[in-house]
């Protein structure tokens, strides 16, 4: 199909482009940007006049569930919750039953994945067979199945001499290791930022040395390795302070931030509200401040929803007993509109954070709309308001702390591969 959008205003970060042309699609690619290519007849016109036409959205961090957690999520409802979301590329992490530690059972996603011709789903394979953090896994059949990146989702990794290995290996091939940086046995049984929360409401902590000291084991092997490391989900203020350190020093290391710490605080929890249940714990107002100004000075390069859909069942318990997690695809673009609007960053330097410097990050030809390159697209409306509601979330898990709120820009169309695979 040749598509036409119109009139809308185009925001490309990496190309530095903001401004308001038409977007000509053909074969799958952007065929042109303003002027349209010789001869060309589109097959649709989209009139995005009063809307925003940007890269389609890259998330680092979603749970899809499957194989084996289906009583979750399924992929087809959480690939038509990331499209309509505008996230047309994700990432998915190796925590489905079984692990993703074989090429086989990559394949396998990645062939469902294509089937549904939705988002893009990029595989992160399992750093340690069954993430048991005992023995590597094969990372470079794995790579050959289609994994970008390897890593423990929020499983520990406590043997320091296995880490080391991994890095080792890593570098070697120059592939990426991503991990969440916690102590294991500092964190153990906690559920909640060690604040004034947690000690009101009785429940058992996590302090934020068991970030640090997990970060400093982290960057001293990077150090020593030379390995590409990415940090999943920072939570704390004195943890972007060594990030920042690390990044001066000429380290190779990334990181990202979940889009609900950016505006969440441990005093969101109130009175045992289990969708504040989640990891890395909310943390303090100074945290959360810490962690919204490193995104705006670039010491962290990249949002994520930490999409982590959760029956409804486990989230009834009480707080210290349900399941942690939350869902986000949905609400990762109007989040991060709202970090930018009260930060006063500009809108293309805030979406850049969602599009290009994940893009980045994963190693994908994905968050930009150059000519010739992938025709994944996200037109939305930035000044349409609308309320989170549980019912009117395309995932199958409505778990979210933003219930009720009322948040501004909404999704109108989504396009991957040239194809239009969501209409709000």
């Amino acid at each position: 199909m040749k598509i036409i959008i119109e009139n809308g205003r185009v925001i490309d970060p990496e190309n530095r482009i903001d401004t308001i042309m038409d977007v000509f699609i053909a074969e799958g690619k952007i065929a042109a940007l303003g002027a349209p290519p010789d001869g060309f007849q589109a097959d649709r016109k989209i009139n995005a006049k009063d809307m925003v036409v940007c890269p389609g959205l890259v998330d680092l961090s979603a749970r899809l569930r499957e194989p084996g957690l289906e009583y979750k999520a399924t992929l087809e409802s959480e690939m038509a919750a990331a499209v309509a979301g505008g996230v047309t590329s994700l990432a998915c992490s190796p925590d489905t039953d079984p692990v993703l530690d074989e090429p086989g059972l990559v394949e396998m996603l990645k062939h469902r994945a294509r089937n549904l011709n939705q988002a893009h789903v990029y595989p992160i394979g399992a750093l340690t067979r069954g993430l048991k953090g005992e023995w590597l896994t094969e990372m470079a059949e794995l790579r050959d199945a289609g994994c970008v990146a390897f890593g423990q989702s929020d499983m520990p990794l406590p043997n320091t001499r296995v880490m080391m290995q991994a890095m080792r290996y890593a570098s070697t091939f120059g592939f990426s290791v991503w991990l969440r940086p916690q102590d294991v046995n500092l964190a153990d049984g906690g559920v909640a930022h060690d604040g004034e929360v947690a000690t009101r409401l009785g429940l058992p902590a996590i302090p934020v040395c068991s970030e640090t000291v997990a970060l400093s084991n982290i960057i001293l092997m990077a150090r020593e390795t030379g390995a590409k490391v990415h940090l999943c989900r920072i939570s704390s203020a004195e943890g972007v302070a060594m990030v920042g350190a690390a990044r001066r020093q000429g380290l190779p290391i990334t990181c990202d931030v979940a889009v609900n710490h950016t505006h969440l605080s441990e005093m969101d929890i109130g009175f045992f509200d289990s969708n504040c249940h989640l990891v890395p714990p909310l943390r303090g107002l100074g945290d959360r401040d810490a962690l919204r100004s490193g995104l705006l000075h670039g010491t962290i390069d990249a949002i994520c929803s930490d999409h982590a859909p959760v029956d409804e069942d486990a989230k009834l318990l009480p707080f210290a007993e349900a399941e942690a997690g939350a869902t986000g695809l949905e609400l990762l673009l109007p989040l991060t509109l709202k970090w930018a609007a009260e930060m006063k960053v500009p809108l293309i330097a805030a979406l850049g954070r969602i599009t290009s410097e994940p893009a980045r990050i994963l190693g994908v030809d994905a968050g930009h709309l150059s000519s010739g390159a992938p025709a994944d697209l996200c037109i939305f409306d930035p000044d349409q308001y609308w309320i989170v509601e549980a019912g009117a979330l395309k995932s199958q898990g409505k778990n979210t702390p933003f219930l009720g709120m009322e948040l501004q820009g909404r999704v109108k169309y989504t396009v991957v591969a040239g194809n239009i695979v969501h209409e709000g």
